[in-house]
Order: C-alpha cells, then sequence, then structure tokens
C-alpha cells in the first residue's frame, strides 16, 4: 500500500528504484532514437497489414527495396514479437509425429531379467569400427542368458547386408531340432525388417521381437556387451593397430574364442558363458519359470520398483 505522506518514496521503493532514476523517467523526452523506432514499427505493421501473407524477413526486404530504409531481419523479428503479428499463410508447416513402425511386438520391454534358460532370447545388433584409415561392421548375436557370442559376421564393405543373414543362418543351423521357442530381439534396422531376413525363420520355432523406434533402452544387453568388447578389443587384442582384413578377421576370432571359453562375465557371477550353459544343462543352476509369466510394460524398471514402494502419479 502506498502512504498519503509521501506515495513517490513508497512508489520508487516498491519498484526497487532511487527517486532521482524515476523522476528522470518523469520528464524523460522522446529522442531521434526513439522516434525512429516508432517509425520502423509502424511501416511494418503497415506492410504487414496490406500483405499479410509474408513473414518478418520478406517485410524486412521490401522495406530495404522500396522505401530504401536499412533494417535488418533481426529487428524485423523483434518488431513483429512486440506487435504480436506473423504471416497468415494457408501453406505454413505443418510437423506432425513420427509414424512409429512396429511390424514385429516387443516382447521383452524391460523384464531381461526374467531370462531363464539358454537360448530362450537372443539378441542382435549390428556395430561400426573404425581402426585407423579401415571402417568395418560387425554383426553379434548373443544368448541372454549366458551372454555366449553365439556367431558373429564382419564385413568390409558399409551397409552390406549379408552380415546379417549368414548370422541368422548360423542361428537358426544352432538351435535345428530344439522344440522350445526361441525369441530373436533387434532393432527396427531395415534388414532386420526386410522379408528375407524374416523368411530365414518362417518355419522355425524363432519369434521375432523388436525394440521401440527410438528406444535403445529396449536392448540394454546387447549395447552394453557391444561396448565391453569394442573396449577390450581395441585395448587388450591391439586392434586399434591392426590395418590388415585378414590379421582383423584373425583377432576377432581369438577374441570370440577368449570371450566365451576364458573371459569372467560379471553378470552370470563371474562365470564364462561355456561353461555357464554347461553348468545349466548339468542341472547345477536353478530352473525357474520367471519368462514365461513376466508381465510386459512400457514403464522402466525402476519406475515399476518405485511403484511397488510408493502409490504416485506414474503408476496410475
Amino acid at each position: 500500500m502506498l502512504s498519503r505522506d509521501n506515495p513517490v518514496k513508497d512508489l520508487c521503493e516498491l519498484m526497487c528504484v532511487s527517486r532521482a532514476g524515476y523522476y528522470k523517467w518523469l520528464h524523460h523526452q522522446p529522442t531521434n532514437r526513439d522516434h525512429h523506432r516508432e517509425e520502423i514499427v509502424e511501416k511494418i505493421k503497415a506492410v504487414h497489414e496490406k500483405h499479410r501473407t509474408h513473414g518478418y524477413r520478406w517485410t524486412a526486404a521490401y522495406i530495404r527495396i522500396n522505401m530504401l530504409i536499412e533494417i535488418s531481419n533481426n529487428y524485423a523479428y523483434k518488431c513483429f514479437r512486440f506487435l504480436g503479428i506473423k504471416a497468415e499463410t494457408k501453406h505454413r508447416i505443418h510437423y506432425r509425429p513420427r509414424k512409429i513402425r512396429d511390424k514385429y511386438p516387443n516382447l521383452i520391454y524391460s523384464t531381461w531379467e526374467t531370462v531363464d534358460r539358454p537360448r530362450q532370447v537372443i539378441v542382435s545388433d549390428m556395430t561400426m569400427f573404425r581402426v585407423r584409415w579401415v571402417s568395418f561392421e560387425v554383426t553379434f548375436y548373443f544368448d541372454v542368458f549366458t551372454k555366449e557370442i553365439l556367431t558373429y559376421k564382419a564385413t568390409e564393405q558399409r551397409g552390406d547386408r549379408t552380415q546379417y543373414i549368414d548370422g541368422l543362418n548360423d542361428v537358426v543351423k544352432l538351435l535345428k531340432g530344439s522344440v522350445e521357442p526361441t525369441i530373436l530381439h533387434t532393432d527396427q534396422g531395415s534388414v532386420y525388417a526386410s522379408m528375407a531376413y524374416n523368411d530365414l525363420i518362417k518355419d522355425t520355432n524363432i519369434v521375432h521381437s523388436m525394440s521401440r523406434a527410438g528406444k535403445p533402452t529396449d536392448n540394454p544387453v546387447n549395447e552394453s556387451l557391444n561396448g565391453w568388447i569394442k573396449e577390450e578389443l581395441m585395448t587388450d587384442f591391439c586392434l586399434e593397430n591392426e590395418w590388415r582384413w585378414s590379421n582383423i578377421l584373425k583377432i576377432l576370432d581369438e577374441y570370440v574364442k577368449f570371450y566365451n571359453d576364458m573371459r569372467p562375465c560379471f553378470a552370470i557371477g563371474y562365470d564364462t558363458p561355456d561353461n555357464y550353459r554347461k553348468r545349466y544343462y548339468k542341472g547345477e543352476l536353478p530352473r525357474k519359470n520367471s519368462f514365461d509369466s513376466r508381465e510386459l510394460s512400457t514403464k522402466p524398471k525402476f519406475v515399476r520398483e518405485r511403484c511397488k514402494k510408493m502409490d504416485n502419479e506414474e503408476c496410475k
């Protein structure tokens, strides 16, 4: 509230300005710059009222050409904002949400910890290596339960489709005679979604599952293993020093053998993938039925765990 005794003083304190500054503003006389700004604003307003279909860039150019007044596009933009105007055109770009193609449903989401036997879920992805001036692509096929590399294919040719096809052929041969179903989980890459790729598993027990578009977290097993493999190949196996294709393939073969037979894996209790699989078939590992009873949910695992502890909006 302003007091009757000294309202100016109270107003200055309320506005956080000095009394001298207040009186200077009160008795301020418009300068030439102020008049010029008001003139430009009026001209932009007049041009816009006559040519409503054009934006601030066209308006600025029109004023420069026909009125011989120097005005930048940025200044015209600020005037448009000040006046609250914009181009009135029917051809304005309308951004539509990207259409998400779910050719094959996601059968895993964030229930990876429920996988309870070898060959139950297999994941695949392509990763690129750059060694000196050489670039090559490697496609891995992993067993989610044992973290074993079932097969891999490498190619020097960028975008080569045969590495995917040949890798899947190896998996089909590996699973030949298996009665239990296997889920093959991939991203929505063009090769993984192609008819040529999926025709290979049409008459098998393999069911294709795909991550959601733009969701690399839907395939965390593959993403994590690819990172570790790249680091170990470059540092421990000195892949970064090789550029001959024959030597690169030799190193990849040596690493895959090391990975499956000798490398302790944290996710399986620091056991090796090959020995972990053998232990399962020997009956040394408990046989669960957690995967068949999994509950699919698009919510991340940490959100579902938090929902169990508290009742919040995310749980509804």
